[in-house]
């Protein structure tokens, strides 16, 4: 196998972890190799880790995590699934998801085994890797992009080896309902997690906060975390001049960009991101609902919706769609005059959606995406803001 050798970053966090070491940032280098460098934390001695931001909607941030938010977040999952055990590692070590992987497994006192990436993602390297697993208590976290494609026509070894897995932990985006059902179907015990690097990674199971986690929304309807496991800060900036994190009543909080309502039980749902609401001819939409309406027509895979400038409209809708198999044909994708499947579907969403539709639909066989999995959020609203041209 060409996985990546995580030793030398092990030794690394677990000497931070007992104090007996500098905060460790891991990297890629350019031939794929892991590069474990040594960070200074000012004003932070007990800093364990300092993880990038995926910089999907901006600027990456450098987030410090201690000690103690990495054991909270730790002890925590350990509790909501129900024991500690073996980890699969099938995420960018260099992302908060990657490195729990790490930490929780140093925690644990397991030793994670690595998925070889060196082909990217495949449905044959994970399932190579996960049979390798010998502790009987098996974890995994994975993006919805990568139980997709695992689930999309799987091998019985795929399936065998998915099944077996205590508990597959899906974040980074959010889950389309037929993927869940999908998984469900197929006998995979799907756990949904929100969270990121400012909260040590998914803090929220299945809608529900983790022991010691307590979330909140505000007045504007934004999601606010608290508890052990908000991060230090950024390296970068003061709590103070950046507003994102504070201190309330001895616990400390994290303010997130993200949209969301608390129903009585308690449970959580993310409703989008602040920045999600197109406001066109003076009428707010909100990208995330498009882009669920966009998802539920037969071919669409996956969909990314953002406002784009527009001259009329102020902001137009528009829309980055990945349709599958021979739908997405080369004469269809990336281009302002769509192939025939295309065209269908935009006729379907004008009459289903109306107001809403996508003035602009940009089709192609996959979303752009970001090295940890996440849609490159950036990247596609330049594209789409190309197409339209601001009419």
């Amino acid at each position: 196998m060409n996985a990546l050798n995580i030793e030398p970053a092990l030794k690394a966090l677990a000497a931070a972890l007992h104090g007996e070491g500098p905060a460790v940032e891991l990297s890629l280098a350019g031939d794929g190799s892991l590069v474990v460098g040594h960070i200074e934390t000012p004003g932070c001695d007990d800093a364990v880790a300092v993880v990038r931001t995926s910089g999907s909607t901006g600027t990456p941030k450098a987030t410090v995590l201690t000690v103690e938010s990495l054991a909270a977040s730790s002890m925590a999952t350990a509790l909501a699934l129900k024991g500690e055990g073996q980890w699969l590692l099938a995420l960018p070590v260099q992302y908060v998801a990657g490195i729990q992987v790490l930490v929780r497994s140093l925690f644990a006192g397991t030793r994670p085994w690595v998925m070889d990436m060196s082909g990217g993602f495949t449905p044959e390297a994970f399932t190579a890797a996960a049979q390798e697993l010998t502790d009987k208590i098996r974890f995994t976290s994975l993006v919805p992009t990568q139980l997709q494609r695992l689930l999309d026509d799987p091998s019985a070894e795929t399936l065998a080896v998915l099944r077996r897995f205590n508990a597959v932990l899906l974040g980074g985006a959010p889950a389309p309902d037929s993927l869940l059902d999908a998984a469900r179907d197929a006998g995979v015990r799907v756990v949904t997690t929100y969270g990121s690097a400012e909260s040590s990674g998914g803090c929220i199971y299945n809608g529900y906060p983790l022991e010691g986690v307590s979330v909140r929304v505000d007045g504007d309807g934004r999601i606010l975390l608290g508890g052990d496991t908000i991060a230090a800060g950024y390296l970068e900036a003061p709590d103070q001049e950046s507003g994102t994190f504070f201190e309330e009543d001895g616990v400390r909080w994290y303010r997130t960009n993200d949209l969301g309502s608390i129903d009585d039980d308690g449970r959580l749902t993310v409703l989008g991101r602040m920045d999600d609401v197109i406001i066109t001819g003076g009428v707010k939409v909100s990208a995330l609902h498009v882009q669920e309406e966009l998802e539920k027509s037969d071919g669409v895979t996956a969909a990314f919706v953002a406002g784009v400038p527009s001259a009329e409209w102020g902001q137009a809708v528009a829309a980055y769609v990945a349709l599958a198999g021979d739908a997405a044909a080369p004469g269809a994708a990336g281009s302002a005059a769509p192939g025939e499947h295309a065209v269908v579907l935009e006729q379907e969403w004008h009459r289903r959606l109306g107001v809403l539709a996508p003035k602009t639909v940009l089709a192609a066989s996959a979303l752009r995406m970001l090295p940890n999995g996440k849609p490159d959020r950036l990247a596609m609203t330049a594209e789409l803001s190309a197409l339209h041209q601001g009419k």
